[in-house]
């Protein structure tokens, strides 16, 4: 039963493989206001994601995985492992987080003949893996014994007592194994990625601080991506995904705006993901002015540049009413010119996104607790879910994204996010109304939570177990049905462009002043109507 389960959770991974435009942030447990060791992962991408629990299990010595393809066939087996951890999505109950961002680097060097994708190697070192350093091991193991598929990737590990940042790419068509490095984050800073590979110079680390492929320079050298003889230092994000004026506009932009916002103080320029000539990346992490607090991060997670020159609410391109969504293409071609949106950190295809809180000073069945949220990041409501529940919330577990259903939390958030695109300047006050004060609830009501739920764990594990699976289950449920009230709501208050009073009188509120000197400036003769006739003429 179990070996089923297995094939049909990794065949859910294997059809969900194109979340390539993604962001994640590590922020160190010296850098935040209560010690905790924060993760964040922002999953954008087309498909329809479901929340899925694994409990803790043993396995059979012969046990193996069935890794399977788009169209359901089995392209290889894994072996399992004696026993398996538990895990909420992303996290497992030894507060292990791991986020991702798709780099794809050198396309050449991507093996199609592998076996494994970046999300296998997440659950499977989030499965058997307590520390982040195990997790690199297991990752790298898993790679050299069964080849990689995917294209270059990064990833956000943080466990109790270190947080790291992995990037690894293939070696070609054929060949099992990856290049690869990881960093160990300073305490006390933040780092970000976004679709762009981060670490450069890693020489200047000690072996503590840094773990890297024995041939990852010799490979480069080989494959003449670099020249020792005439380039002095060697940046892994340089050589295996060389930027460009693209990658560093689509990327750069989002590490610049989380940075700009943590350490205002520093002041970083925007020459670099504008593309100016001679401008210095990024630094990999920084300081930031004062210590995160939880809901600090999940203001970080919804941005879309506001308050600078690049405010996507701004402009004719976001519509009369301020909209920041861009449809996709993000990339378009005119007239012989390149033109490009601006991609900013929230963004109206995410699928889901998470703040893992990794807390070394509780037990684990509580220390561990994972914000979840589906949708756009801007219109979210992140549900509280800590690492020791043993069952989550039906409505988040439930859902095609083939077929609409209001029993799916996914499209109940869709349905509120995409209506508000109509109006969103009148209705997105309304909204964050309603998402603040629940998150506020949540934060508020955590300390007392955590404090009864350590209480029972001194007198009964299994009952601690059911109140926090109680609690998450419940407030998940609530928070699915106060949307879809919302959404009524919504529908009601702003239908056929009329805007209802809380009276129930239907006004007539047109367009925005500025937004119509932009039209009558385009077309300035169209709407004009003939001069009113003066009589006193006659």
């Amino acid at each position: 039963m179990l070996k089923k389960i297995f094939v049909i959770f990794l065949l859910m991974f294997i059809v969900n493989t194109k979340s390539n435009a993604c962001t994640s942030v590590i922020i160190t447990k010296g850098a935040t206001k209560d010690g905790s060791a924060i993760c964040t992962y922002i999953c954008d991408g087309e498909f329809h994601p479901i929340l899925k629990y694994f409990p803790e299990a043993k396995h059979n010595p012969n046990d193996s995985i069935n890794i399977i393809d788009w169209s359901g066939n089995i392209r290889g087996k894994v072996a399992q492992v004696s026993h398996t951890y538990s895990v909420v999505k992303w996290m497992n109950q030894h507060q292990l987080a791991i986020g991702e961002t798709t780099f794809g680097g050198r396309e050449e060097l991507q093996n199609p003949d592998g076996l494994l994708h970046y999300e296998d190697l997440m659950i499977f070192a989030l499965q058997r893996a307590k520390t982040a350093r195990e997790a690199i091991k297991i990752m790298i193991n898993l790679t050299e014994e069964y080849g990689y598929r995917g294209e270059g990737e990064t990833f956000s590990i943080v466990g109790k007592k270190e947080a790291w940042l992995m990037e690894i790419i293939g070696k070609g068509p054929g060949v099992k194994g990856v290049i690869w490095v990881a960093v160990k984050v300073p305490d006390g800073y933040v780092t970000c990625h976004a679709n762009k590979a981060r670490i450069g110079d890693f020489s200047k680390y000690s072996k503590d601080e840094c773990m890297y492929s024995s041939d990852i320079k010799s490979f480069a050298i080989e494959k003449r991506y670099f020249d020792s003889d005439s380039q002095s230092t060697f940046r892994f994000c340089d050589v295996y995904c060389p930027p460009t004026p693209q990658n560093k506009r689509y990327s750069a932009s989002r590490v610049w705006s989380i940075f700009r916002r943590i350490a205002p103080s520093r002041k970083f320029s925007t020459d670099y993901h504008r593309g100016i000539k001679g401008a210095n990346p990024y630094p990999l992490w920084t300081k930031p002015d004062k210590k995160l607090s939880v809901d600090n991060v999940m203001d970080l997670m919804r941005d879309h540049y506001e308050g600078t020159k690049f405010d996507m609410t701004k402009g004719i391109d976001a519509g009369p009413y301020g909209t920041p969504n861009r449809w996709r293409p993000i990339t378009w071609e005119k007239d012989g010119n390149e033109y490009t949106w601006e991609r900013p950190i929230s963004t109206q295809q995410t699928a889901y996104s998470f703040i893992s809180q990794t807390r070394s000073f509780m037990p684990d069945e509580i220390g561990g607790l994972f914000w979840y949220g589906v949708d756009d990041t801007y219109f979210t409501c992140y549900i509280p879910l800590y690492v020791g529940i043993n069952d989550i919330p039906e409505s988040f577990a439930t859902g095609d994204f083939r077929k609409f259903s209001w029993d799916s939390a996914w499209w109940v958030f869709n349905f509120v996010s995409n209506y508000a695109h109509l109006k969103y300047s009148y209705m997105m006050p309304e909204i964050i109304k309603v998402q603040s004060h629940i998150e506020n609830m949540f934060l508020n009501n955590q300390d007392a939570i955590e404090q009864t739920a350590k209480l029972l764990l001194e007198i009964n594990h299994d009952l601690a177990i059911e109140y926090l699976t109680n609690y998450c289950v419940a407030n998940g449920e609530q928070v699915v049905e106060k949307w879809k009230e919302l959404g009524e709501y919504l529908m009601t208050k702003y239908n056929d462009g009329y805007v209802k009073d809380n009276s129930g009188k239907v006004g007539e509120m047109g367009y925005p002043d500025k937004w119509i000197e932009k039209v009558l400036k385009s077309r300035p003769e169209q709407f004009k109507l003939s001069p009113k006739m003066n009589f006193k003429n006659f």
